[in-house]
């Protein structure tokens, strides 16, 4: 039977659009990938509390000391957590700790004394860590539209051009960053690793 070609929908893109997609499809994807950088029950708290403290971007001045608040506790809060590390006790449960330049000071495991915990010490990467995660944090806040509304929503035209450059270099900025100084933490807002897997990180050390 034949088919008409007239008929036939094209099988050629639109190349404006699927430019476009693709250039915001991998924006998004970096800003995605920056994020997973930073603690998770931070990001949710801010991206939360982010449009009831803004007033959905219209600030009054208590809702930009409010906003600010959040701002400075959720930096506070990513660089926190690149200073905390999780070990698997001997009771087999993962345990929470503070690095300090001895070992590991753990919250709660009433054996962390009978351990050693010294391969867990502050190292120079843990703070190009936390400097990274807070720059990160800052390019997440500054992608936050309730953000821009409240503090300067004159920026917000100049927005999409950011979203397209700015993941790009931080994520090479990153890169570098553990290529210098592997991150071999798993500290609290992260996954934790099985005991063979923390066990196995500081065999080398």
């Amino acid at each position: 039977m034949a088919v008409d070609s007239e008929s036939k929908p094209s099988s050629k893109p639109l190349v404006g659009t699927q430019q476009t997609q693709t250039a915001g499809d991998k924006a998004f994807q970096g800003l995605a990938s920056l994020i997973k950088l930073l603690p998770t029950g931070t990001v949710f708290l801010f991206q939360f509390l982010s449009p009831v403290l803004t007033n959905n971007g219209h600030c009054s001045p208590i809702n930009k000391f409010l906003t600010g608040a959040l701002l400075f506790f959720s930096g506070l809060s990513c660089v926190f957590s690149c200073f905390t590390d999780s070990y698997t006790g001997k009771d087999g449960r993962i345990h929470y700790g503070v690095v300090t330049t001895k070992g590991l000071w753990a919250f709660s495991d009433p054996d962390a004394k009978s351990m050693d915990l010294s391969p867990y010490k502050l190292q120079l990467g843990d703070f190009a860590h936390a400097l990274l995660a807070l720059i990160v944090f800052a390019v997440v806040a500054l992608f936050d539209s309730n953000t821009v509304g409240c503090y300067y929503s004159s920026f917000e035209t100049e927005q999409k051009a950011l979203l397209m450059a700015l993941p790009p270099v931080v994520g090479a900025i990153s890169s570098t960053v553990f290529v210098v100084f592997p991150n071999t933490r798993h500290g609290i807002g992260y996954p934790a690793t099985p005991a063979t897997a923390v066990e196995e990180s500081f065999v080398a050390v």
